[in-house]
């Protein structure tokens, strides 16, 4: 990763202010809700005692002790962890957003990410990131700490990477070998991938809890009446194209019930829209889904 340079620092605490300020307010709790551990955890064996539940009597420890019953004890796993999945390909740094023309695509996947790191880092949870380009990029295990919080921020804000291509499923390949406790994921990305990433997604969808957030922006559906010069932000080709005639990307729709048919919980939003505001109503939906 790119060691960041004093403006970028300022930069993200800037971003660090104005997300922070928005998660307290906007959907902390929401988070805590839709997010939630993972069932129980292992804590120890004891001699098992009338009035236990017998299915929790481990066998191979009671033969080991002569034939003498023990039951394994679990405690609530209260701790969460969240890893996001982002993608830091070319095709994120187009858009027009609501301002100026640039990478208003990048920017969104930085809010949205940048804000859930936040919201787990104050919930004192394990927060984890994998970038992606063309295949994995940065991987920091999850870990519960404010300094790693701020790492993982710098990954989704300023990461760098070796391509400007995209190739999602090398991705979720990686999580499904390397994650397997049971956790949240959330796979920031405008799924602009033609190759076989809905396999892998499925398999994590079944053991995980995973979330699609499919960004876009309204240029990806069309230029409007004209000629014009377009560069592909992934191979840097250059062609002219009518505007009325050209198709543009898949609809954003189309993405969402993609990531769905995996077993996800899935949401779109655009460069237009109040990022953390739909994420909100995203959170609060998946909790009253619970």
């Amino acid at each position: 990763m790119a060691i960041p340079v004093p403006d970028d620092l300022r930069a993200l605490r800037r971003l660090h202010l104005q997300l922070g300020r928005r998660v307290d307010s906007l959907f902390a709790g929401d988070y805590r809700a839709a997010v939630r551990g993972r069932g129980m955890e292992f804590d120890e064996v004891r001699a098992y005692t009338p009035g236990d539940d017998v299915r929790r009597i481990d066998w191979n420890v009671t033969a080991r002790r002569g034939g003498e019953p023990y039951v394994k004890l679990f405690r609530e796993e209260r701790q969460l962890t969240l890893v996001l999945v982002v993608d830091l390909s070319g095709s994120t740094e187009v858009g027009f957003g609501a301002g100026a023309p640039g990478d208003a695509k990048r920017r969104l996947v930085a809010r949205v990410a940048g804000a859930l790191a936040i919201a787990a880092a104050r919930n004192r949870d394990r927060v984890g990131v994998l970038t992606f380009s063309d295949g994995p990029e940065t991987w920091l295990a999850p870990r519960a700490s404010r300094h790693h919080a701020w790492a993982v921020l710098r990954a989704v804000t300023a990461g760098s990477r070796r391509s400007r291509g995209t190739a999602l499923a090398p991705a979720l390949e990686r999580l499904a070998r390397s994650q397997r406790r049971r956790c949240t994921m959330v796979v920031v990305s405008d799924f602009l991938d033609d190759g076989p990433w809905a396999r892998p997604l499925g398999m994590l969808a079944r053991r995980h809890e995973v979330h699609a957030v499919v960004v876009h922006d309204p240029i990806e559906r069309g230029l409007g009446t004209g000629l014009f010069e377009i560069e592909d932000a992934e191979t840097g080709a250059v062609r002219v194209v009518d505007g009325a005639t050209w198709a543009g990307e898949a609809d954003p729709a189309e993405r969402v019930r993609a990531a769905r048919a995996c077993g996800c919980r899935a949401v779109a939003i655009s460069t237009h829209d109040d990022a953390l505001l739909v994420l909100h109503r995203h959170l609060q939906q998946a909790a009253v889904r619970r």
